[in-house]
C-alpha cells in the first residue's frame, strides 16, 4: 500500500513538474516571434516612408510595384496628372496612391512624384 502511494506520488511529481517546465518554454518561444514581426513591420514601413514628392517613378519602383493600370484624374477639367496605386514589394497588402507630373513621354520612369498618400492596408485586387 505504501509502495503504491509512493509510486503515485512520484508519477504526480513527474507529471506536474514536466508540465510546469513545458509551459514557460512555449510562451517564451512566442515572444521572439512577435518581436520578429514587429521588427519586420517597422522595416517595411520605414522603407515605404522614404518615398517623397519630388522623387521619380524610377525611385519609387525600388520599393513598390504597380497595381493595375494607370488612372487619369479629372476633376471637372483637363487631366491634372497621372495617378496610380502601388503595392509594396515586401507585402502586397501595403499600398500607396501616387500622383505624377509627366516628365517626358519618351522616359516614363522619369515622371516626377507630386503627391504620395499615407501607406494603407488593403486586400490584393484580382483581375
Amino acid at each position: 500500500m505504501i509502495r503504491r502511494l509512493f509510486v503515485l506520488l512520484l508519477v504526480s511529481i513527474i507529471v506536474v513538474g514536466g508540465s510546469a517546465s513545458f509551459r514557460p518554454a512555449q510562451s517564451a518561444s512566442s515572444d521572439p516571434c512577435k518581436q520578429d514581426h514587429a521588427a519586420w513591420l517597422t522595416h517595411v514601413l520605414e522603407k515605404m516612408e522614404t518615398i517623397k514628392p519630388g522623387m521619380t517613378r524610377w525611385d519609387l519602383l525600388h520599393v513598390f510595384r504597380t497595381e493595375g493600370g494607370p488612372r487619369f484624374r479629372n476633376e471637372g477639367g483637363p487631366a491634372t496628372g497621372l495617378r496610380e496605386t502601388f503595392v509594396s514589394q515586401d507585402c502586397r497588402y501595403f499600398k500607396i496612391d501616387v500622383e505624377f507630373k509627366p516628365w517626358s513621354f519618351d522616359l516614363p520612369n522619369q515622371d516626377v512624384i507630386v503627391t504620395v498618400s499615407k501607406p494603407y492596408v488593403q486586400f490584393a485586387t484580382t483581375n
